[in-house]
């Protein structure tokens, strides 16, 4: 493990044209996040919707929808990677 942290999300600024639907039934939203070196107000995590490639060319403003804050780590984080499925345990994920 490399590090826990905590989020408050404004649910109500969350734009309800930016869900999905999976593929079980549930709502989606995609959410990006960023963790700083430095803190404000006690917090060093930002939260946003997560933009197309197209907003991001168009220089859309970000929107923030919360903040939070790493409370422990082992200094080590690591870039996620997908892992190809290589059998079936009948799970859904």
């Amino acid at each position: 493990m490399g590090s826990l942290g905590s989020l408050n999300i404004r649910v109500d600024k969350l734009p309800k044209e930016k869900f999905v639907k999976g593929k079980d039934g549930a709502v989606y939203c995609d959410i990006t996040f960023s963790i700083n070196d430095d803190t404000r107000f006690g917090n060093n995590v930002s939260a946003m919707v997560k933009q197309t490639k197209e907003e991001r060319d168009a220089k859309k403003a970000k929107e923030y929808i919360g903040n939070g804050k790493i409370f422990w780590t082992d200094g080590t984080i690591k870039l996620a990677e997908r892992e190809e499925k290589t059998e079936d345990s009948g799970l859904p994920f």
